[in-house]
């Protein structure tokens, strides 16, 4: 009996996960976690480590905003961008409800505004991996990603204010009930929304995401043919090497995760591929393209170690840094980098065909 294969499902046979861990730039992402396994003295000076950043945060803007330029806002283009940022909204509120029953309620919205917001560089390495497969998506989905950052840590910064009230409400209470307890001191943690607003908007790296964006937009192919030796043809090159950096940070970062429960270290593992699940739901609803699905559920799926962690240590210093940043950094990224990526595409690739 001779069986039949179609096209799109060799497609999806090429979409394995050995296909993807052979890509050179994934390869130096497991080279930097084995470097720094060993305790090698391989480091990545930190002033190019930055560098690396810019550069690849400057690439994905232009390029975002050359494709966008040639497309223009359709009505496709505004589906996408409206369905991520009903993600930026749906994954910290969940995430919170979830969290504040295993963690400290200050905790449970610094990680919600991580897990609602994304990682840039998993963005890219699901760019890279459609890239290589010629699989098709629009540039918008670039808009998409810069838009998701904001909503999340307002978010965030809500809920955590929503509990110092609570907290103070019940101190009050107390208080009245006993006349010799001294009243609650008033909040040096107050935070304005203006104030938090202002730090996610002028933030460097979201800043020059945003600016890069509307200069290829602006300069649209006549841009994009200048700009190609830089922004297209050492790409692959520096991204490889921030995968590298990326990896040695993974990995010291693994030997710091003492803060971390085991349910937060499944929340890290799991939850990424709750969010893609309700991304992909939402898409399927919209009718969203199988590439745009795909980068719709990678944003959903990943979570800020860069912008929001930032933010947050400013925003809602009750706060442990080590928790949110360790889970994102040192399981949610690897997690996608590896495993999510080709997963996420396989179930999108089942459902559309």
């Amino acid at each position: 009996m001779r069986i039949n294969i179609t096209k799109q499902e060799e497609i999806v046979m090429d979409f394995s996960l050995l296909n993807n861990l052979v890509d050179p730039a994934i390869l130096f992402f497991f080279f930097g976690l084995l470097a720094a396994g060993v305790k090698s003295n391989l480091e990545i000076p930190a002033p190019i480590a930055k560098f690396f950043s810019l550069y690849l945060l400057i690439a994905i803007g232009f390029k975002g905003g050359v494709a966008l330029s040639a497309s223009g806002f359709t009505s496709t283009a505004l589906i996408g961008i409206g369905a991520a940022l009903i993600m930026a909204v749906l994954v910290p509120a969940y995430s919170f409800m979830i969290l504040r029953k295993r963690t400290n309620p200050y905790n449970a919205a610094s990680i919600a505004a991580t897990y609602g917001s994304i990682s840039a560089v998993t963005f890219i390495a699901a760019q890279q991996f459609l890239t290589k497969n010629e699989v098709d998506f629009g540039g918008y989905m670039t808009v998409a990603m810069v838009l998701m950052e904001s909503p999340a840590i307002i978010m965030a910064v809500l809920l955590a204010t929503l509990v110092r009230k609570k907290q103070a409400q019940e101190e009050a209470a107390l208080a009245g009930a006993n006349p010799n307890m001294a009243a609650p001191a008033a909040s040096g943690n107050q935070v304005s929304i203006k104030e938090v607003l202002h730090e996610a908007f002028t933030d460097g790296a979201h800043l020059l995401l945003i600016g890069s964006l509307v200069i290829g937009y602006i300069t649209g192919d006549a841009g994009k043919d200048m700009m190609a030796p830089f922004t297209s043809e050492i790409f692959k090159g520096i991204l490889a090497f921030f995968l590298l950096e990326m990896g040695l940070l993974v990995a010291r970062q693994l030997r710091q995760t003492g803060e971390l429960s085991k349910f937060l270290m499944g929340f890290a593992l799991i939850m990424p591929m709750f969010n893609a699940g309700v991304a992909i739901f939402i898409a399927y609803l919209f009718g969203m393209s199988i590439g745009d699905t795909v980068l719709l559920a990678v944003l959903a799926a990943s979570g800020s170690y860069i912008v929001v962690p930032a933010i947050c240590r400013y925003a809602i210093p009750e706060a442990k840094p080590g928790v949110y940043f360790s889970m994102s950094l040192a399981f949610t990224f690897p997690f996608n980098i590896v495993i999510g990526i080709p997963l996420y595409y396989a179930v999108i690739n089942m459902l559309w065909t």
